[in-house]
C-alpha cells in the first residue's frame, strides 16, 4: 500500500451518511487534494479495490459493509472568478458543504442559488444528481466543472452540454461518466437578479410576508423555513431527503388517474407529459408516519424515509419496496428511488 497516504481500515461510515447507517469500509481515505487522489489511484493495491466516492453521503443508502476503498472527497476552497457583463462566476471545490457555499454566495451579494438553500450534501455531488428544488436545478446556473478521470489519470474540464443534465440525472450516473470524480464546480450567477418564484408554495410564502420585491437573502430564508418545517434535520433523524423521484407519466395515463382520483397532484411538463407528486401517491396509500422495524416514513412528509434509530440499509430497502408495491398496485406507477444503493 502507498505508505504516504493516511489509509484507515475497517472504518465506520456512520458519520459519513445522512441516514446514519452503521456500515464499515474495508479501506478509507479522506481526500484533501487532487494530488492525493492521483496518488491513491496510482497505487496498484488501492486501484484494484472496488471504489466508492463519497461526498456528504446525503444521496446514498448503504445496504451493507463496503468491501473496498472509500474515497471521501474533502477538498476545500471557494472563489469569485472574472465574469462578464451579465454574469458573475463563482467556483467551489467538491468537498465544500453545499448549503454553506450557497450562503457564502449570498454574503458576497450574489443571487441565483438561493432556491437551493439547505439541500444537504457537497458541491461536488450537486451536478451528479442535478439537484433541484423550488423551481431551480443546478443545470440552470451551471458553468463548468473539473473532474479526475481514473482511467487516464487526467483532469478533464466539462461544460453544461457535456454533463447531459436531466431530472435528477447526469452523465455521472451513466456509463460514460460513472467513473469520473468531480474536483470543483463553477456557476454563473445573474448580475441583474430577479426572484425565481415559479414554485407556488414559495411564491405564497413570500407573499404572506408582504415581500413585494424580495431580496435573494429573503428568498433563501423563506426556502430554509419551508424546508425546516417539512423535512427532518439529518443530524437529529437519519434520512436522505426525498427518497423517491416524482414519477413522470404520459398525458393519457394522468387523465385516467384523474378520473379515479380527482385530487391527484400533477404538473404538466414542456413535452406534454405529466409529473406526479410521489409524496401524494405514498400518502394516499397510508404510509405517512408508518414504520417497518426501525425504518419509517416521516410523519410530516411522506416522501422522506427515516432511520428511527438503529435501522440497517436492508430495513430501509424493505420499507421502500413495500411502498413501491403499494403505489404500483393502486396507481399503476412505479416509484424510482433517488438515493444510490451501495
Amino acid at each position: 500500500m502507498h505508505s504516504t497516504l493516511p489509509i484507515q481500515h475497517d472504518f465506520s461510515l456512520r458519520q459519513l451518511n445522512t441516514f446514519g447507517i452503521d456500515a464499515r469500509a474495508r479501506a478509507y481515505l479522506r481526500v484533501t487534494s487532487a494530488a492525493q487522489l492521483r496518488a491513491a489511484l496510482a497505487d496498484p493495491a488501492l486501484a484494484a479495490m472496488p471504489r466508492l466516492v463519497l461526498g456528504g453521503g446525503s444521496n446514498l443508502l448503504l445496504t451493507g459493509d463496503f468491501a473496498g476503498l472509500v474515497l471521501h472527497i474533502a477538498i476545500e476552497g471557494r472563489e469569485v472568478l472574472p465574469g462578464d457583463a451579465e454574469h458573475v462566476h463563482v467556483r467551489a471545490a467538491a468537498g465544500e458543504n453545499w448549503h454553506a457555499f450557497v450562503q457564502w454566495t449570498l454574503e458576497q451579494g450574489f443571487g441565483g442559488l438561493e432556491n437551493l438553500s439547505l439541500i444537504p450534501g457537497t458541491v461536488g455531488a450537486a451536478p451528479i444528481q442535478n439537484i433541484g428544488a423550488y423551481g431551480l436545478e443546478i443545470k440552470d446556473r451551471f458553468l463548468s466543472l473539473s473532474a479526475f478521470d481514473p482511467a487516464t489519470g487526467q483532469i478533464v474540464a466539462m461544460r453544461g452540454g457535456d454533463c447531459r443534465f436531466a431530472y435528477r440525472d447526469s452523465i455521472f450516473k451513466q456509463e460514460p461518466g460513472r467513473g469520473l470524480i468531480v474536483l470543483d464546480v463553477s456557476f454563473s450567477l445573474p448580475r441583474n437578479w430577479q426572484p425565481n418564484l415559479r414554485y407556488a408554495e414559495l411564491a405564497s410564502a413570500v407573499a404572506e410576508q408582504g415581500l413585494a420585491q424580495p431580496t435573494p437573502r429573503q428568498v433563501a430564508d423563506t426556502v430554509i423555513a419551508i424546508r425546516r418545517r417539512k423535512l427532518p434535520d439529518p443530524a437529529e433523524v437519519g434520512n436522505a431527503g426525498s427518497f423517491f423521484k416524482n414519477p413522470v407519466v404520459d398525458a393519457a395515463h394522468c387523465a385516467r388517474l384523474l378520473e379515479q382520483f380527482p385530487a391527484l397532484v400533477h404538473h404538466v411538463q414542456p413535452d406534454g407529459s405529466e409529473k406526479l407528486a410521489a409524496g401524494w401517491l405514498i400518502d394516499q396509500c397510508g404510509w405517512k408516519g408508518r414504520s417497518m422495524g426501525a425504518a419509517g416514513v416521516y410523519p410530516k412528509q411522506a416522501l422522506v424515509l427515516v432511520n428511527n434509530g438503529g435501522a440497517t440499509g436492508a430495513d430501509v430497502q424493505r420499507l421502500a419496496a413495500a411502498i413501491q408495491a403499494d403505489v404500483e398496485a393502486r396507481f399503476g406507477v412505479r416509484l424510482e428511488p433517488e438515493p444510490v444503493f451501495i
